[in-house]
């Protein structure tokens, strides 16, 4: 009896500590630039809710805003050697690994969330995502989140791309957006998320290019006049983690954290536009002019040069095609 008994208690050990190093493994800290009044982290904090309480608590997720990870290059390289970290990241960083992936960061390539979800089922985007997980062990989770369109935000009015001659444009550092930027008239001038307020008060730069709620999210109406409806990106964000420590899941977390991602990603995307317009009218009530009366197909002929110089038409053409065969 005392020898069953003792097996029992040596069993029961066991188990609290292989369900304690269980816990610990499953543990993945998600960062983003975004502050904690943006809708993204809100959606972030609802998918790591949803995850954990389908995973019985034993993947747990804690979402940690603000840059507070470090700077974004240095988190992705991070994760490529099997940190358990994700980030909120894009198509313009990604294509720095696998260049056919920035096609998606190029101006004017989607026009609308139902675009997005129809690229997710694309084979050369499958292809593309199966490159980047196999040989720089990046996997992304979801690219179902949507920030809505890029404006330029300046303090002159922009109506055609000869208005942008000239102006240094906060952009961000990756070759899609720098030839983007370029190519619609303007001077990209890299900086990182987090200096754009005091890029624009020292006058590092003249303007930048940004969606709708990045203003009020970081007060940039107080040093910027003007947006400039050019809509030249539908900012598509990509979901990014270790593929190393992705594969060490069980496959019903892999399913889980990859469904919920998605899930809480299109739920965000749709949030974020419909807020658009109460965006639009806080940011006119702080003093800035809103520009509607854009060119937009001057500045959509203006952006095929971006195309060309980072040779992507052929990508372009691959996906469009694709997508139209999609119902």
């Amino acid at each position: 009896m005392k020898k069953i008994l003792s097996l029992i208690v040596l069993v029961s050990l066991l188990f609290v500590l292989t369900a304690s190093v269980s816990a610990q493994e499953y543990t993945l800290r998600y960062g983003h630039v975004l502050n904690e009044s943006h809708p993204f982290h809100e959606g972030f904090l609802k998918m790591a809710e949803r995850v954990e309480k389908r995973t019985d608590g034993d993947l747990q997720i804690q979402v940690f805003p603000s840059s507070q990870l470090g700077v974004e290059e240095d988190v992705l390289e991070q994760l490529r050697s099997g940190v358990p970290i994700a980030w909120n990241t894009d198509a313009a960083r990604l294509g720095t690994y696998v260049p056919g992936l920035a096609v998606v960061n190029a101006p004017y390539f989607v026009d609308s969330i139902e675009e997005v979800q129809k690229l997710r089922q694309t084979p050369t985007m499958q292809k593309w995502e199966k490159e980047l997980a196999e040989e720089y062990g990046i996997k992304i989770l979801s690219f179902s989140w949507v920030q809505g369109f890029r404006h330029f935000m300046t303090n002159t009015p922009v109506r055609t791309p000869e208005d942008l001659n000239g102006l240094r444009i906060r952009t961000p550092p990756a070759p899609i957006w720098h030839e983007s930027v370029e190519a619609l008239g303007a001077v990209p001038t890299a900086m990182n998320f987090g200096d754009i307020y005091t890029g624009l008060q020292q006058g590092s730069v003249d303007g930048a290019e940004l969606v709708y709620s990045n203003i009020p999210a970081g007060n940039l109406f107080e040093v910027l006049d003007y947006v400039n409806e050019t809509r030249h990106f539908l900012l598509v964000n990509f979901q990014v983690v270790s593929n190393q420590w992705f594969e060490s899941l069980p496959e019903a977390y892999q399913e889980v954290l990859v469904e919920e991602s998605n899930r809480a990603g299109l739920e965000t995307s749709r949030k974020l536009a419909e807020q658009t317009e109460e965006i639009k009218k806080t940011v006119q009530e702080e003093g800035m002019t809103i520009i509607e009366d854009v060119d937009l197909e001057a500045f959509r002929e203006a952006g095929m040069q971006a195309y060309k110089e980072l040779d992507l038409m052929d990508e372009r053409e691959q996906i469009y095609k694709e997508m139209e065969a999609i119902e």
